[in-house]
């Protein structure tokens, strides 16, 4: 009995992606068949996979490829696979629905683009929605799989509109064949049914697929006689199977022999990233631990870089065989961004997740690689390693809290704009090398923008004293410096909190303001935890600060930001003695404690301090009128 014919309607999201990519202008229509490939590759890289364990998947079928059909009067193109196929579910879930939050990251990415009207080559790969990218160039797509160990097939087909159908059938072989009825081909677009355009995309693009991607050509060959011997000038036209790929692992080339048109190539491979990669890293280690690691770092952060779905970029193999992709055990999470593939030979090809994170050979890879990949870093000229630092600073520094057994060398590779480096950046190293003989710590100061960081009343006395302060604007700087402590035997010191002891303070002039500054704690207690003078503040007249232990008031921000319960806990106002509204506020109070103008002023001192760092006042309102009234005319003692 013949199965039903089921139709089903996309997702409103699914449809979202499909209007872009079917009305979108692509300057690279040919990478549907990068993503088609690969697609297939990964098919049966699975099915070869699960064979170790189940050689029945196999059969006899094991001359695993990739095969593409191509008809010129038909206007059609064909893919066809022999890997792992998929059942009817997994044609719903992966196909019909694609219900993955790889599909609304392309979305927002596009809806971010400059140019709306074209979507660029790197946004299909690295969101997984290749599939639908055949959408480019075909107006109907038919979908027939069956997968291995099942003895039934289904059959996929849509045409873009919104719906799409699905039924079971009988396919007599495992494995995926995707149909595509091509659009009609304008004067100078690519002809996807031509020999030598299929021949150039896979050579550009998927070169180094393990597997032979194959097509039938017509040949011209001597017609042979009745003892094989080619007949004088008789010819005759014949179809062959002719492998397109070369089917050469890179990585297991000599690294002088491999140019940098081929890493290219290899990297957009493995990475589906449209954009070159910045280095690469070619090893081959022989010895007690043996293996072969092809790495990259790309130029540009993937757009999931920061997302819980973000993957690992190492691939594992043993033997060119592979085993693995998203290796985490391979990488540690500050290194995610890199790329590649590590091959060790030694290696059981049946392992698992769990077993690899036990392993020591794996474990010793690691450690290899991530001290290789440090030292690369290291030594990359100026530019590129700023261009390297603008894309991954962010989750390259997580590797201080993270990694102790390379913290120092993390710690050498860091770069921050500081108060004198005029918006270039500046190396721990180099920081500690123009210090003064007599400056004991490393000044920083956390916040928001370099703007206003650069520009906070914290700084005014380190910068009369020529004193350089690192500016740390991400939000992971806090945990960097809360994990690092020092560098080259020089203490961390907070701008923000604490004293910064650089004068010896006026202890006359700070009894003479001692009643004042009671008076401004108490009437101030709900607020702050105590009033003092300042060891911050030059020229404005307050600014809030914490004791050394206490959170600073960036790293308050940023948990509550996050929906975190943060206790609530009162800075220290800090005074500067020298001003003149401070004097004129001490007049007051010498000759009315009980003054109306004084509850006024106290809560706009605390405000002033409020507002110098970014903060919101409870009464804009209020503070607004205060700032009018010294305007027009100052404290009317």
């Amino acid at each position: 009995m013949k199965a039903k014919k089921q139709t089903h309607q996309f997702k409103t999201e699914v449809q979202q992606l499909m209007n872009i990519i079917i009305n979108s202008l692509y300057s690279h229509k040919e990478i549907f068949l990068r993503e088609l490939v690969s697609n297939a590759s990964d098919a049966l890289d699975k099915l070869r996979f699960k064979a170790q364990t189940d050689s029945h998947l196999m059969g006899t079928d094991t001359d695993l490829k990739i095969k593409i059909t191509r008809n010129k009067d038909k206007n059609t193109f064909e893919i066809s696979d022999n890997g792992i196929g998929m059942t009817l579910d997994e044609v719903v879930e992966n196909i019909g629905t694609i219900a993955k939050s790889g599909t609304a990251g392309f979305l927002e990415a596009v809806g971010a683009a400059k140019n709306q009207e074209t979507v660029t080559p790197e946004l299909i790969g690295q969101f997984g929605v290749g599939f639908y990218s055949a959408f480019i160039v075909a107006e109907k797509i038919t979908l027939t799989t069956r997968a291995a160990g099942s003895d039934k097939g289904c059959r996929w087909e849509s045409a873009g509109d919104g719906s799409y159908t699905i039924e079971e059938f009988d396919k007599e072989t495992r494995g995926t064949t995707i149909a595509l009825q091509l659009k009609k081909v304008d004067t100078d677009d690519q002809d996807f049914t031509d020999e030598w355009t299929i021949r150039g995309i896979i050579k550009r693009h998927s070169d180094f697929v393990g597997y032979p991607v194959v097509m039938d050509v017509e040949k011209t060959e001597p017609v042979l006689d009745a003892e094989g011997l080619p007949e004088k000038d008789k010819t005759q036209k014949v179809i062959r199977e002719e492998t397109l790929n070369s089917m050469k692992a890179i990585w297991t080339k000599d690294k002088n022999e491999v140019t940098e048109e081929e890493h290219s190539e290899f990297y957009q491979h493995v990475s589906h990233d449209w954009n070159p990669p910045l280095a690469h890293l070619h090893l081959k280690l022989e010895g007690t631990t043996e293996y072969s690691a092809l790495l990259y770092i790309p130029s540009k952060a993937p757009f999931d870089l920061f997302t819980h779905e973000q993957k690992h970029g190492i691939q594992l193999y043993s033997k060119r065989v592979f085993i693995m992709e998203n290796c985490k055990e391979l990488m540690p999470l500050y290194l995610a961004f890199v790329k590649g593939v590590v091959d060790a030979p030694d290696l059981n090809l049946n392992v698992s997740r769990e077993i690899l994170q036990q392993d020591a050979l794996v474990r010793n890879i690691k450690k290899n690689l991530v001290k290789k990949v440090l030292e690369l870093l290291s030594s990359m000229e100026q530019g590129k390693y700023e261009t390297f630092y603008k894309e991954f600073a962010y989750i390259f520094k997580s590797g201080i809290s993270q990694d102790f057994d390379n913290k120092d060398k993390i710690a050498s590779l860091l770069r921050y704009k500081t108060t004198k480096s005029d918006g270039k950046w500046v190396s721990l190293k180099d920081y500690v090398a123009r210090m003064s003989p007599d400056q004991k710590d490393i000044y920083y100061i956390t916040g928001d923008s370099l703007t206003s960081l650069v520009n906070s009343p914290h700084l005014e006395q380190l910068k009369e004293k020529d004193i350089e302060v690192f500016l740390m604007t991400d939000p992971i700087d806090e945990w960097v410096i809360r994990d690092l402590h020092e560098f080259e035997k020089k203490t961390f010191k907070s701008a923000e909190k604490g004293d910064l002891d650089l004068d010896k303070q006026d202890d006359k002039k700070k009894e003479e303001y001692g009643s004042l500054f009671e008076f401004l704690k108490a009437s101030l207690a709900e607020k702050v935890k105590d009033v003092k003078l300042s060891t911050h503040l030059k020229n404005s007249v307050a600014c809030l600060s914490g004791d050394t232990n206490d959170m600073s008031g960036y790293m308050e921000k940023i948990l509550k930001a996050s929906g975190q319960d943060v206790p609530q806990s009162k800075r220290v106002l800090e005074l500067n003695m020298d001003h003149p509204l401070l004097m004129k506020i001490k007049g007051i109070f010498e000759k009315d404690k009980e003054a109306d103008a004084l509850k006024d002023y106290t809560t706009f001192l605390y405000d002033m301090a409020v507002v110098s760092e970014g903060g919101k006042l409870d009464d804009p309102a209020r503070f607004n009128k205060m700032i009018g009234n010294l305007t027009a005319g100052g404290i009317d003692q």
